[in-house]
């Protein structure tokens, strides 16, 4: 079944409408299936469960059926299905099982089947049949999963020395080690192995264009349930509406699937990876007014959840894809994806772009070896917002430098879920760019780092449980309920409708909490400094757009980039839209517009906030990384990634915090091992 298919060591079970399982009897139209990891297609840790599960539940719903899955290691999910337990198994491609034994649904888009090899290594030559392309390889050695059945030709080919392995990792350790020429591997699955456990082989390792074949996912339905035929042809039906109408499509999007599609115009097309947020909505409204400047150039916007760019954008250089013209990433991947070759250097701007009126420290930031490699769209700090009305009512003083103890009375002062008011919101959805960010930023402030000088984890350590354990204790008691599910565009909606009482996050978020077209308390938000126990929390971040090394319109992307971040732009959304949805923290001019100040009481305070963060005062003790609420090492998106998941384990009760931070250093320091910090 895959690598994928053995990650998961316990079940869940997952219902749409929440955390429990409705009896198949209660409704006459629920449909129950078993599932197991298979990431990124389907798993408990994707965002909504994954790309798979929201085509399966869009299209039942569709019909008029509910949803229910549960998941389970992948050998226990067969023999349930086998043994009638549900109504079937999901997803499926069509070469994992026999007729005899399922009815399988129409398919849906799924995984690409090609062959994966070094960088610096020759392949077959493309573009031509299967059976052709594999006559290049007599003589070669393919690592493929035992069982996997993905390919056909290649198990009947007999001049390929075929080696069957127990596991993904061990194939993509064989091919990196020299074991193997190739790897017969599903494309994203590939990249989701490195991801997440193996950041090491991000960058040197190739996905051959055009995939071997482009396989399809299936619902298999038990052949021996009288309700098969009928689940069959229901799913059928509402996958074909979600085929018609664009949905398939826009949920391929969601997840940073959707394939760029052939165009047969002479414009230039950039793909732009950006994620959902209202900063980015605002560019993407004013995009015509680039298109008119340059109308060779048409923008093709591919827009993600944060935790989904991230990780997309990852997957692009991991397998060396060349998705994406123009990438939205920050100040932790602009140094290190500019140091493996990864980004075009920008060291031809216009003159009319002023990089002179940029943020030294944001230049500095977003340079290698003292060359510019992306420019900023926004630039953010942090602080604490909170309800000035409601501290009113209660005659309370929001200090200003609050302690972290200072934060947890005021929580518990205003925290009212009866009328729909909690005292406090803070991140909670697992990344490493969500929960681990806050969790960091608390952690130095309590004095705690994530590695000593010899690149030792350090999270088993006091402030690292004092940090957590406050952290833990203030969303269990005064946080709103599934704070785990929570990131900052959920705090940021919550906070705006008059959810929130206190929100300690990203300075960026001013700008839409002060808007009265777009927040419910613009007149009642107050801020202040982030909290203080050894240290006071701080943070510092970019979203910048970047031009990829593998895009070949780097000329009409740099036009696009210097148009988004400059001074024309930033004029122009504040006479457009609001200034105080200008896009803040990049240029002096910004702040030295009078209708900047005028508009946005906070502007003053912000500045002064990202002029503050700096690394050599974000910690107390000494540290080998230069960053803040990251750690600025290849491997830090995996690391970060797990131990979110463990937080927010332990946020959702499944965790304690000891527990958690044990699992966090075990991890950490079994990723530090494997990629070699700690060699003699």
């Amino acid at each position: 079944m895959g690598e994928n298919m053995r990650l998961a060591n316990k079940y869940i079970f997952i219902l749409l409408s929440g955390l429990f399982i409705i009896p198949l009897a209660t409704f006459a139209n629920t449909v129950t299936l078993v599932t197991g990891e298979r990431s990124p297609y389907i798993s408990q840790t994707q965002l909504e469960y994954g790309y798979a599960f929201q085509v399966v539940k869009q299209a039942f719903k569709r019909e008029g059926y509910q949803l229910n899955v549960a998941f389970y290691p992948w050998s226990r999910a067969v023999a349930l299905a086998s043994q009638g337990k549900y109504d079937g198994l999901m997803p499926l491609y069509d070469s994992e099982f026999d007729d005899s034994q399922l009815i399988m649904s129409d398919g849906f888009p799924g995984g690409q089947i090609g062959l994966l090899k070094k960088r610096d290594e020759s392949g077959p030559t493309l573009n031509r049949s299967v059976s052709q392309q594999f006559d290049d390889l007599t003589g070669k050695t393919v690592a493929q999963i035992r069982g996997s059945h993905l390919l056909a030709e290649l198990d009947l080919n007999s001049s390929i020395r075929l080696i069957n392995v127990g596991q993904g990792l061990q194939a993509l350790d064989m091919l990196f080690s020299d074991r193997v020429d190739f790897m017969l591997t599903d494309k994203y699955t590939a990249a989701f192995l490195m991801l997440s456990s193996r950041p090491n082989y991000i960058g040197q390792l190739e996905f051959l264009e055009p995939p071997l074949a482009h396989k399809s996912f299936h619902v298999g339905f038990l052949k021996s349930s009288p309700r098969s035929e009928n689940l069959s042809r229901v799913f059928n039906n509402g996958l074909a509406k979600l085929v018609e109408d664009g949905t398939l499509i826009s949920i391929q999007e969601q997840y940073g699937l959707r394939p760029k599609p052939n165009r047969d115009d002479e414009k230039i097309h950039l793909t732009v990876g950006t994620l959902k947020n209202s900063d980015m909505t605002i560019m993407r409204s004013h995009i015509s007014e680039f298109e008119t400047l340059h109308p060779d150039i048409k923008i093709d916007w591919r827009v993600m959840d944060e935790t989904v760019l991230r990780r997309r954008l990852l997957t692009d250089q991991a397998l060396s894809d060349g998705q994406f013209d123009v990438m939205t990433i920050g100040n932790y991947e602009v140094p290190i994806w500019a140091k493996n070759g990864w980004l075009h250097k920008l060291d031809k701007l216009s003159d009319s772009y002023d990089i002179n009126d940029i943020f030294p420290s944001v230049r500095d930031a977003l340079s290698y070896d003292s060359d510019l490699y992306a420019l900023p769209f926004y630039v953010e700090s942090i602080m604490t917002y909170y309800r000035k009305d409601l501290l009113a009512k209660k005659n309370l003083v929001m200090p200003i430098e609050p302690s972290f103890s200072d934060i947890e009375r005021l929580a518990s002062e205003l925290h009212n879920p009866e009328k729909g008011t909690y005292g406090i919101c803070l991140r909670g959805k697992a990344d490493w760019g969500e929960n681990t960010s806050i969790i960091t930023s608390f952690a130095n402030a309590f004095g705690g780092r994530w590695f000593d000088n010899n690149w030792h984890p350090q999270l088993d350590s006091l402030a690292w449980k004092k940090a957590v354990t406050f952290y833990r204790d203030i969303l269990k008691n005064y946080g709103p309920p599934s704070a785990s599910k929570n990131g900052y565009h959920e705090n940021l909606q919550l906070f705006a409708s008059g959810r929130c009482a206190l929100w300690i996050d990203a300075t960026v978020a001013a700008g839409y909490l002060f808007n009265p077209e777009l927040s419910e308390v613009s007149n009642s938000v107050g801020f202040t400094s982030s909290p203080k126990q050894v240290l006071t929390s701080s943070w510092l971040w970019s979203w910048s757009l970047a031009i990829s090394q593998l895009s070949k319109h780097k000329l009409a992307a740099q036009k696009f980039i210097e148009w988004a971040t400059s001074k024309a732009y930033i004029q122009h959304v504040g006479e457009i839209n609001r200034w105080t949805s200008v896009p803040p923290g990049t240029r002096f001019s910004t702040y030295h517009s009078k209708e900047y100040q005028k508009a946005a009481p906070f502007s003053d305070f912000v500045y002064q906030a990202i002029q503050r963060a700096s690394s050599e005062n974000a910690v107390s003790q000494l540290v080998p990384y230069n960053s803040i609420q990251y750690v600025s090492i290849p491997e830090f998106v995996s690391i970060g990634a797990q131990v979110g998941q463990y937080m927010a384990k332990m946020l959702e009760g499944k965790l304690s915090v000891s527990d958690a931070l044990k699992y966090s250093q075990q991890t950490t320091q079994q990723q530090m091992e494997s990629a070699g910090y700690f060699d003699e």
